[in-house]
């Protein structure tokens, strides 16, 4: 039913209202009104902590991202000299669905290896991802459409994203056992056990080098033998791959769980990352990839990755993947590459050294092995949540409630602070 409203000079004038506007008004006033605030991610919690505070001493060792000595933020070398090379020279058109196939190509032989026979059968598919997380998500959905029954076992404890991530795309979340808390290591007959008891044919989620959080990596022999459980229980797992080359300075290396659950025939899932070891982390840059039967079954699974980025984001960003594809296609930019990351690697080692040393020197009674037997950006320090609160509270330290410290956060000119800082923490009663 419609209402007239009056007209000022005539009846070309009057204005048609419906009579229900007002309500229509009120219905959408109020449509959003049972939004409540999200909670606050933790870690961007600690930085906004740090921000605010103004103490001079202040420290943060939250933050998932490389400092240089002096806490200030790197752009390597290569990517500087990358970019020159690529300024006014190519256009700003659309990249495809699937992205750079340049970036594709030379992110598959960082992961696989340069002359894997994988890539020589075009075995695998593969999409340009946003960054790891990108990846992962990209993954998540296509395990959802694709096997709609499955479930995703993932470590306890793991990067807190990881369960965002899959609980968003619908896929069921199991955890397996990983850390162990009391040695500061790896739970290798928990984790060997839960892999044995899960289903077959289940998928787990696995850190192919320096495990965040707690930078503890199973070792080459400990890979092996979970590969071989992998085969025997038809598992497939899926790699996050966002380290390479930053955790121990070597790339080869670092893919050391991939290229062993290759040589076992496996078939596998990858999320690459360049955020981390080329300092790309506004730019958004990765890979996702998965094995498949044969070059038939890949062009499929990738023409179904693309129809799932579709609705997403449609097409990648292009900038980051004219600097990776140009890095690691070049000879000369690659070695520096590896130099700088090895660089970056090299200073998180010595970092941990050096932590390690002052708590030893202040005569702490507990045992800091676990600082150096760790790898790559994170400690996992064992510190419980009260003890990180008096850290934060009594000397302007900003980290993680689970005790997690950035390593990239621990400067020459900060460690003595910070070691002694966990000292009296950590003193026992």
């Amino acid at each position: 039913m419609l209402s007239c409203a009056a007209a000022t000079t005539g009846r070309r004038h009057r204005r048609w209202v419906p009579a229900f506007a007002p309500a229509a008004a009120r219905a959408m006033a109020s449509w959003f009104g049972h939004v409540e605030p999200a909670a606050k991610d933790p870690i961007l919690g600690v930085t906004e902590a740090f921000l605010a505070d103004t103490s001079p001493d202040k420290m943060n060792v939250g933050v998932g991202a490389y400092r240089d000595d002096d806490g200030k933020p790197v752009v390597l070398d290569c990517v500087r000299q990358a970019e020159q090379r690529i300024a006014g020279s190519m256009n700003m058109e659309y990249l495809p669905m699937g992205g750079s196939v340049k970036m594709i190509d030379e992110s598959l032989k960082l992961a696989y290896g340069e002359g894997s026979e994988v890539i020589k059968d075009k075995r695998i598919a593969a999409v340009q991802a946003l960054s790891g997380t990108g990846g992962c998500r990209l993954f998540a959905d296509f395990q959802k459409r694709f096997m709609p029954d499955s479930q995703i076992y993932i470590p306890t404890p793991t990067w807190a994203n990881h369960h965002n991530i899959w609980r968003d795309a619908h896929v069921p979340i199991k955890t397996f056992t990983y850390y162990h808390p009391e040695s500061r290591g790896l739970d290798f007959s928990g984790l060997m056990d839960d892999i044995k008891n899960a289903p077959d044919g289940s998928f787990f989620l696995l850190h192919a080098c320096a495990h965040n959080p707690t930078g503890v990596d199973p070792s080459e022999e400990q890979w092996r033998e979970i590969s071989h459980q992998f085969k025997v229980k038809k598992h497939f797992p899926f790699f996050d791959m966002a380290y390479q080359g930053f955790a121990s300075g070597d790339p080869e290396r670092d893919a050391k769980a991939i290229r062993i659950f290759l040589e076992d025939g496996h078939q596998i899932g990858c999320a690459q990352s360049f955020a981390k070891n080329m300092g790309l982390y506004g730019q958004r840059t990765g890979c996702l990839s998965i094995l498949c039967d044969d070059e038939t079954q890949a062009i499929a699974v990738k023409s179904q990755l693309q129809q799932l980025a579709r609705p997403m984001y449609s097409n990648p960003p292009l900038h980051g993947a004219l600097i990776v594809s140009t890095i690691l296609s070049d000879p000369e930019l690659k070695s520096l590459w590896l130099k700088e990351v090895k660089g970056m690697a090299d200073r998180i080692i010595g970092m941990r050294t050096a932590l390690k040393e002052n708590l030893e020197n202040l005569g702490s009674p507990l045992s800091w092995e676990h600082i150096t037997n760790q790898i790559g950006m994170f400690c996992y320090s064992g510190m419980k949540p009260e003890q990180v609160d008096r850290l934060t509270n009594e000397f302007h330290i900003y980290m993680t409630r689970n005790g997690r410290i950035s390593m990239a956060g621990v400067t020459t000119g900060n460690v003595a602070y910070l070691a002694n800082a966990i000292h009296e923490v950590t003193k026992p009663n």
